[in-house]
């Protein structure tokens, strides 16, 4: 399971990294681990910051839903 979320990860850091340095160049795969790694901070970032009243929100229109 945690295998796909790091296969995720890179796939996504793969594409972003794709789009601005060409994948045959040997310095590809470091570039690729840093937007990675940045990826992760990222969603770490946003989990533990995330804003009570957002989830708040969120949950009150989950249960409206299900009315």
């Amino acid at each position: 399971m945690l295998s796909w979320a790091v296969r995720l990860v890179l796939i996504a850091a793969g594409g972003i990294v794709g789009l601005f340095i060409a994948e045959d160049t040997p310095r590809f795969g470091i570039y690729q681990a840093m937007v990675s790694l940045l990826l992760v901070v990222l969603v770490v970032f946003v989990v533990a910051f995330w804003p009570q009243r957002w989830s708040h929100f969120l949950d009150r229109f989950h249960r409206e839903s299900e009315d």
